[in-house]
């Protein structure tokens, strides 16, 4: 399974593209309010999250967790407890986390970046410490971190996702169900 972790402020499309395209590809994915069912993201979008933080069990069946950005959720999601914990035992037990736009900054804050190339928000480059920072790419998957520049990549970021979960192949045929011209 995997968790998004949704707080007030949130990106609306850094969360919801990824939950959208893992569920395309038949993967489990609980969204997690951060202090509440209700979460509002930075454009006023209220979203009913599958689960509060106080009800995620952290055992053999979290395969993820993703960080959205936004520049207030990211402060949201940096100042929970329960983000921290569920951070923390990905980085103890190799589970992959995933954050995009201004959410790498929590992972370079704890020390989570450095030697992995990353990317972020324009800006906050500063803040992943010991990252190689890339400037030139929508996202990048480095060990079990993957990183995305922003709204922008949130396609790309989702598809490093899947690449991860899932495979190169079943990345490549959700890019083309959702490019059909």
């Amino acid at each position: 399974m995997v968790l998004v972790f949704l707080a007030n402020g949130f990106e609306e499309i850094e969360a919801l593209t990824p939950v959208d395209c893992l569920r395309r590809c038949g993967v489990e994915v609980k969204t997690v309010g951060v202090g509440g069912k209700v979460i509002t993201g930075s454009h006023g979008i209220k979203v009913f999250s599958d689960v509060e933080d106080s009800e995620i069990n952290l055992d053999g069946t979290v395969e993820m967790i993703i960080l959205p950005g936004g520049k207030a959720g990211t402060q949201n999601l940096e100042a929970s407890e329960a983000v921290s914990k569920a951070i923390d035992h990905c980085a103890e037990n190799s589970v992959p986390i995933a954050a995009i736009c201004a959410a790498p900054s929590i992972l370079g804050h704890k020390g989570l970046l450095k030697g992995k190339k990353a990317v972020c928000y324009p800006g906050f480059e500063g803040e992943l410490e010991g990252a190689e920072v890339l400037g030139d790419v929508p996202a990048v998957t480095d060990g079990n971190i993957i990183t995305g520049c922003g709204m922008g990549a949130a396609l790309e970021f989702s598809c490093e996702i899947i690449k991860k979960l899932l495979s190169e192949e079943r990345a490549a045929q959700l890019l083309k169900s959702v490019n059909k011209k």
